[in-house]
């Protein structure tokens, strides 16, 4: 199935406001446009420093531009298309403070 890229503009976006990442986000791009997936792990395939998050999620990691990147994105595997929902652009750095807030949202919310 081809990809249907939901919120592109996102992405060009981030290319604005971090000229730096255009080349790295045109590869990713230019993948995309490309690619038909029929399962996740045809995401992998594709993009083997991605990550698929949690059981059931439906969101990948993807590393970008040799990991100064990441995106999280949701998808859907339905009807005749991939629908790949851009959720979360930034740096690795801001990636990891991101992940680390979340775990200690999560022990907070659960020692209370």
């Amino acid at each position: 199935m081809k990809v249907h890229l939901i919120k592109k503009q996102t992405i060009e976006n981030y290319i604005k406001k971090n000229a730096r990442s255009k080349a790295s986000f045109e590869i990713w791009f230019s993948i995309i446009k490309r690619v038909e997936w029929k399962e996740p792990k045809a995401i992998i395939s594709t993009f083997s420093s991605a990550d698929i998050l949690g059981k059931s999620s439906e969101r990948v990691v993807f590393n970008i531009g040799g990991n100064n990147y990441r995106m999280i994105c949701r998808y859907h595997f339905g009807g005749s298309k991939v629908h790949l929902f851009v959720k979360w652009i930034g740096t690795h750095a801001e990636y990891t403070k991101l992940c680390n807030e979340q775990k200690q949202y999560e022990v907070s919310s659960f020692n209370q």
